[in-house]
C-alpha cells in the first residue's frame, strides 16, 4: 500500500520545510491541519519558504476529510496532546504516524493514544532553518532519520515511508534502533540549543574551538550517564558524531531555542535541561552544567 494522502500538523520550521518539499510533488494530496484562526492568518499573510509562497491546502480539526496514509507531527511538545485530538478525523487503521518533535517523549505519547503498530520513530537532523514570523529560510534541508524502535529488520511500515520519501525527494537515513537515536539527538539539543540560546548568536558560536564549544560538550556529556541508567548506551562516540553534524551547519543558522528567545517566546528549556535535572535527581547524578543553563534561560524568559 503506497502512501498518497499526507496530513501535517504544525507549521513551524519543520512543518514548512517538509510541507513544501511534499507539496511540490503531491500538492493536491497534502493537507495542513490547523485551527480556523491560524488558517485565516496563513491565507491572509501567507507562508513562505525561501521567499516562495506556499499555497497549502488547509483544514480545521472539525472539517470532514479523507483518511491520511501518513500524519506528520511538527508541533511543540506542549501542543502535542491538542494536536493528537486535532488529527482524529484523518486517522484510519493503516495511517502511519511520524513525530519530528524534540525530546524523548513524543513517540510514547502518540503511541499511547493511537497504538504503536503504525508508529515510525524518527528525528530530523542537519537542517539550518531560520524562521522569522511567516518566513522560513534554509540552505540545508537536512534529513529525517527513521525506523523501528528497537528491531534490526525494517518493518513493512518503515518500507512504506522509505518509498514515499524516495517519491517526494526527502533525504533520509534508516536506523532500526531509533530509541537510541532519539536519545542521542536529545543529547545534542541539550548542548547546542541551550548554549547558543544563552551565550551565542548562531551555530558559528559553537563551531570554533573555545569556551562555548566546551560548554556545549559538557552539557551533552551530562546526558550520557542518565541515558545509561535508562538502558540507552550512549557514549563519547555519539558526541563526536554530533560535533561533525554541528560543524557542517551554516554558521549563520540558529537552533530553534535561540529563535524562540529572540522572538520572546517560551522556550523548550523544560524539555532539555529540565528533563536532565529531573533524571539527575531520580538517579542521584549531579548535573551542574544543565542546572546553570536552566537557571540562565529561565532568567532570560522572566525578562520578556
Amino acid at each position: 500500500m503506497e502512501i498518497e494522502k499526507v496530513s501535517i500538523i504544525g507549521l513551524g520550521a519543520l512543518g514548512i520545510l517538509f510541507g513544501d518539499l511534499i507539496f511540490q510533488k503531491i500538492s493536491s494530496d497534502l493537507t495542513i491541519i490547523a485551527d480556523q484562526k491560524r488558517i485565516e492568518k496563513y491565507k491572509t499573510e501567507g507562508v513562505f519558504c525561501n521567499q516562495k509562497r506556499c499555497d497549502f491546502n488547509y483544514l480545521s480539526p472539525e472539517d470532514e476529510t479523507v483518511i491520511a496514509d501518513l500524519i506528520i507531527f511538527c508541533v511543540k511538545i506542549n501542543g502535542l496532546k491538542e494536536a493528537i485530538q486535532a488529527v482524529e478525523k484523518h486517522v484510519g487503521p493503516n495511517t502511519i504516524f511520524i513525530s519530528l518533535l524534540n525530546g524523548i517523549t513524543s513517540e510514547t505519547i502518540i503511541g499511547e493514544h493511537f497504538g504503536e503498530k503504525n508508529l515510525v520513530w524518527s528525528v530530523a537532523q542537519g537542517m539550518d532553518t531560520v524562521k522569522v514570523e511567516n518566513q522560513l529560510h534554509y540552505t540545508n534541508p537536512g534529513i529525517i532519520c527513521f525506523g523501528n524502535r528497537n528491531s534490526d529488520e525494517p518493518s513493512s511500515t518503515v518500507k512504506r515511508v522509505k518509498n514515499f520519501f524516495d517519491k517526494v525527494g526527502i533525504a533520509y537515513q534508516i536506523d532500526n534502533q531509533m530509541e537510541r537515536k532519539i536519545w542521542s539527538k536529545f543529547m545534542l539539543n541539550v548542548g547546542i540549543n541551550q548554549v547558543v540560546s544563552v551565550f551565542g548568536e548562531n551555530f558559528g558560536s559553537v563551531q570554533k574551538m573555545g569556551e562555548l564549544r566546551d560548554l556545549m560538550i559538557a552539557a551533552m556529556a551530562e546526558v550520557i550517564p542518565l541515558a545509561q541508567k535508562e538502558g540507552i548506551d550512549l557514549n563519547q562516540a555519539d558526541i563526536n558524531y554530533w560535533l561533525g553534524v554541528v560543524d557542517a551547519l551554516d554558521a549563520k543558522g540558529k537552533p530553534s531555542m535561540r529563535q524562540d528567545v529572540e522572538a520572546r517566546r517560551p522556550s523548550e528549556v523544560e524539555l532539555f535541561s529540565g528533563t536532565v535535572i529531573q533524571l539527575g535527581k531520580k538517579y542521584g547524578i549531579v548535573t551542574p552544567v544543565n542546572e546553570m543553563l536552566y537557571n540562565k534561560i529561565k532568567k532570560v524568559e522572566s525578562s520578556y
